[in-house]
């Protein structure tokens, strides 16, 4: 695969208001291409519990100090991270899948699930840092991002990218997109080492970004992703 031909993501956590735009529409994507109309009015989105194919965390951390003066010192510091499927150069959840069911396609460098193959194991899961391989219990398949293949044919970006306020996502060719933004900033906490799978994603860290496994900080809203 050449970065002619990658695609992948671009984003900006110095734009990123947490506001979950495109958690909550790609989340709507999700439920209409894994449901039927019927079922989707009958069960709603809580028959698929866990499965977020793309997920905002909120990071933060720091003190408020009180100094001998009785005034106070503070290294307060939150940011956001959109976090989806980064389709890899090096694949963990390929390399894991035990019936070639996860796979990356060869035209445009998209990890995909093929349904029909897929034994519902997750190995996939166990071993992607970015948990993007998530389980339908229900149909005992995994699912996960698959950069809306079905825009992309219509020309369109994924949903994701579309519905964000702010402009803080963008997808495209890795090559357009190092063009159009450079190489980015690295990973930064919350996210894991760039090294473990080589994602094709560049990042704009916030001015207070953390560096990658830092004890500094925390995710905040653990329920939600």
């Amino acid at each position: 695969m050449t970065q002619e031909t990658q695609l992948g993501f671009y984003f900006d956590s110095s734009k990123c208001t947490g506001c979950k735009t495109c958690h909550i529409a790609c989340k709507d994507r999700m439920v209409g291409k894994t449901r039927s109309k019927d079922d989707v009015a009958n069960q709603g989105v809580s028959a698929m519990p866990g499965m977020l194919w793309r997920r905002v965390y909120e990071y933060g951390g720091g003190s408020w100090d009180q100094n001998g003066d009785e005034s106070y010192e503070q290294n307060v510091f939150a940011y956001y991270a959109s976090v989806g499927c980064n389709h890899c150069n090096e694949p963990v959840c390929v390399k894991a899948c035990p019936t070639g069911a996860m796979h990356k396609r060869k035209e445009d460098g998209l990890v995909l699930v093929q349904e029909s193959l897929c034994i519902g194991c997750e190995s996939c899961s166990r071993a992607c840092p970015y948990d993007a391989p998530q389980i339908d219990i229900e149909r005992k398949v995994m699912t996960k991002c698959d950069g809306c293949f079905d825009r992309l044919a219509e020309g369109k970006k994924p949903i994701c990218v579309e519905s964000c306020p702010l402009r803080a996502l963008d997808f495209d060719t890795m090559e357009n997109l190092r063009a159009k933004y450079g190489n980015g900033d690295g990973h930064f906490a919350p996210l894991p080492s760039e090294s473990i799978t080589s994602p094709n994603l560049i990042v704009k860290a916030s001015k207070k970004a953390q560096p990658v496994g830092a004890s500094t900080g925390r995710i905040l809203n653990v329920r939600e992703v």
